[in-house]
């Protein structure tokens, strides 16, 4: 059914699962002042690291100590792949340092021969919600253009040190969660940014976008220079904004709600600002520092292919002041979070992305958050094992029937972790239960669950075990 060299695996992120927050010289982390919250309950940003509060990034599921136990698990699975980022502030724990920290190098040494032994292939997001605390607190974040260079030198040292080991890369987790402006978790794990009452928001967003897009073109030239053999890709959240009916204004409102959500793909793959946002600038009297240079430099460093992660469906109703609303999609069930559960929305956005950019894409997240219960060491979550089922079979489709290139699947979360918007371990992902607690204790706390064992077979049969469901 599918091409040998498919890459099943799973994805995690540096700041949701590794701990050791200070060790071997790691600096704070935009992550680390998030303190715990709940699905009732925003998590809370502080200006440092306060006594009195919980910060469970901190701890992690403390895979910098359990590393080798995590990736033997992994490789029991039949990963060809693991997706996990590099942690900024453990490479350069201030950020604009000369000289990067050898002790975090190592540890990420240390990770990757673990996944060579296994030949299980790492595939690595550079920028996943997290960057040093300094630079956000020194240079505000990426609204100062000194950013680029400070990515930049972070991107060289990882891509001139792991090149033989690592061939895809990404260079920002879902960089257009930044369009939305409304929450302030978007901005400060993805940018550094708290936006201030007294400043044009919409424009700070556009410039913040502008400066990652140049550090993110800068990398594809740089890895090319490196070694030509490695593949940069872009990272976005993606998702059908289905019309809420097939009236003609409801359909229109579609396209432009459409639009906001492919804006950023549509300058890393593309490499020119589309006319549509242009538009947008004139019409909001909107001035940008973009030089010349940072247009050509965007257009020469388009990316390898789209990284995407899938959740979830929504749609877009007319709105006359807005030109649309965003709503939850009424035809579709929810999990115990409200968000939509649509499997056919997966294949929907994999036709949508392969037709409008031609290249190759990659689901490097889909999961099920759900409250899952351990007794007597099993986990019984059928209800994760449908709902990977049945995305995966669209995928399929996708890949069999409309004939879309699809480099590979990993489903987050490989093992639970914490929940970036909530903090807490409690919405859970993983194929693997991680008992904190017992972790804490120093006991052993890592259980497969019965998704662990489905997902192994699927890997095994290269999805041939869900070739009837596809209808072939």
């Amino acid at each position: 059914m599918l091409d040998s060299n498919f890459l099943w695996g799973g994805a995690v992120a540096a700041n949701q699962y590794e701990g050791a927050w200070n060790v071997d010289g790691k600096g704070p982390s935009v992550a680390d002042v998030m303190t715990k919250g709940s699905v009732n309950q925003p998590r809370q940003i502080t200006a440092t690291v306060l006594a009195d509060k919980d910060y469970p990034n901190h701890w992690g599921i403390d895979f910098f100590h359990h590393y080798s136990e995590v990736i033997k698990l992994f490789a029991e699975m039949g990963f060809k792949c693991f997706r996990l980022s590099i942690a900024w502030s453990r490479i350069f724990p201030l950020g604009d340092e000369a000289e990067p920290n050898e002790a975090g190098l190592q540890f990420y040494d240390q990770v990757f021969q673990e996944l060579e032994k296994y030949k299980i292939q790492p595939v690595v997001t550079l920028s996943h919600f997290e960057m040093p605390l300094h630079l956000a607190h020194q240079y505000g974040g990426w609204r100062n253009r000194k950013l680029i260079n400070f990515y930049l030198k972070f991107a060289q040292v990882c891509l001139q040190r792991y090149q033989d080991q690592v061939k895809y890369w990404m260079t920002f987790n879902e960089i257009n969660n930044l369009i939305d402006t409304d929450n302030p978790f978007n901005a400060w794990t993805g940018a550094g940014v708290i936006y201030q009452n007294d400043e044009n928001i919409l424009q700070t967003m556009y410039q913040i976008s502008h400066y990652q897009f140049v550090a993110s073109a800068k990398t594809v030239l740089l890895a090319k220079k490196i070694n030509p053999q490695m593949q940069v890709g872009c990272m976005l959240h993606l998702g059908p904004i289905y019309p809420a009916s097939c009236e003609p204004k409801d359909m229109m409102a579609s396209v432009k709600a459409m639009d906001r959500r492919f804006f950023f793909s549509d300058v890393q793959v593309r490499g020119i600002y589309p006319a549509y946002t242009q538009k947008i600038w004139q019409r909001q009297q909107l001035h940008l520092d973009i030089t010349d240079e940072d247009l050509a430099t965007i257009a020469q460093g388009t990316v390898a292919y789209l990284g995407f992660s899938y959740y979830k469906s929504t749609i877009a109703k007319f709105d006359q002041l807005h030109d649309f609303v965003e709503l939850a999609n009424p035809h579709v069930p929810k999990s115990d979070w409200g968000w939509a559960i649509d499997p056919v929305g997966l294949r929907y956005i994999l036709n949508v992305t392969y037709e409008r950019y031609g290249c190759p894409v990659f689901i490097v997240e889909n999961g099920f958050g759900a409250y899952d219960q351990l007794e007597q060491e099993k986990v019984h979550d059928q209800y994760r094992i449908t709902y990977l089922k049945d995305h995966v079979v669209e995928m399929l489709k996708a890949i069999e029937l409309d004939g879309v290139k699809v480099l590979g699947y990993t489903p987050w979360s490989a093992i639970d972790l914490i929940s970036a918007s909530t903090g807490e371990i409690a919405k859970r992902y993983g194929f693997i239960y991680v008992d904190l607690p017992a972790l804490k204790a120093g006991k052993p706390g890592f259980y497969r669950k019965d998704s662990f064992k489905w997902y192994q077979n699927l890997i095994k049969t290269n999805g041939a075990n869900l070739k009837a469901e596809v209808g072939q």
